[in-house]
Order: C-alpha cells, then structure tokens, then sequence
C-alpha cells in the first residue's frame, strides 16, 4: 500500500486544446498522407495498424506508468507488454519506412506525424486523469491507496467482501 502524496493538479483549458489539436492534427495528417500516397493497400494498412498500434500502446504505457506513480496496482507483465507494445510500433514504423520506397520528405512527414500523434494522445490521456482527479478531489492533495472501498449492497460482511476480492484477483 502506498499512500504518497498526490497532487491533483487541473490542466488548463489552452492545454487541453492544444493537446486535443496535436492528437487530431497527428492522426488527420498522418491518414491525408496514407490517402494521398501512391501505395497499394496493404501497405496503407500496414501504416494505419502500426498508428493505431502505437497510439494505444502509448496511452497504455502512460496509464501504467502514471498507476504505478499514484500506487495504483500495475502487474509487471502489463507495464513490460506496454512498453515492447510502443516499442514494435515505432520499430515497425521506422522498418517501413526505411524500406519504403518515398521521398526522403515523405518519410520525414510520416515519421512527425506519428510522433506528434503519439504525443498528442499521451497528453489527452494525461489531461483526462488529471480532470477525473480533479473532480474526485477538488483538494490540492489527495492520498491514494490500494483502490476504492466496496460497500456490500447485499448485507454482506466487510470482511467477506475482502475475501471475495482477494479471490477474484
């Protein structure tokens, strides 16, 4: 159990904007560019699964890390598949398209949009937290522990409640 300290600080509006603006000018740039490319299919999709690939095994790589910071229980497992995920996304990004047959620019802009992309959902996901934390807490410190407490609905004991939890995990 750990109960460090929290600050719950709420992001600004312009931030959320600009955080929205570089996630949405990230994925619209990075689709423009696959639909306007002279590819065949499968290799507009192969770009378009490693974007969608990357842009959720970023978001979940943040949320592990930021569990992890708040003492939010996070399996090992989940935080290394997290982070072999964001790797072999920008791996497979950067094997296409050093193999890929484009201009030296048209490679450049694949690669900044994806990484504009990616840093824009990390932000949104980090401005949604933040915003969540704010509304539990409207304190400017908050303590964090193993999780919520269950209240029994049913008449059932606390302790059992305990019990059960620690059987379902």
């Amino acid at each position: 159990m750990n109960n460090q300290a929290v600050s719950s600080n709420k992001p600004s509006a312009a931030f959320v904007g600009a955080s929205w603006a570089a996630l949405l000018l990230g994925v619209v740039a990075f689709m423009a560019g696959l639909w306007n490319a002279g590819m065949q299919l499968n290799e507009k999709g192969y770009y378009f699964a490693v974007l969608v690939l990357g842009l959720y095994a970023a978001i979940s790589l943040q949320k592990s890390v930021r569990d992890r910071l708040e003492g939010i229980p996070v399996t090992a497992i989940y935080y290394g598949i997290s982070w072999v995920a964001l790797l072999i996304a920008v791996g497979l990004l950067g094997v296409g398209l050093f193999n890929a047959t484009l201009q030296l620019s048209e490679k450049g802009f694949y690669a900044m949009a994806f990484a504009l992309a990616l840093f824009g959902a990390i932000a949104v996901q980090k401005n949604t937290r933040d915003n969540l934390g704010s509304d539990e807490a409207p304190r400017t410190e908050r303590k964090r522990d193993k999780g919520p407490t269950l209240v029994p609905q049913d008449g059932t004991k606390p302790a059992e409640v305990q019990e059960l939890m620690a059987n379902n995990r």
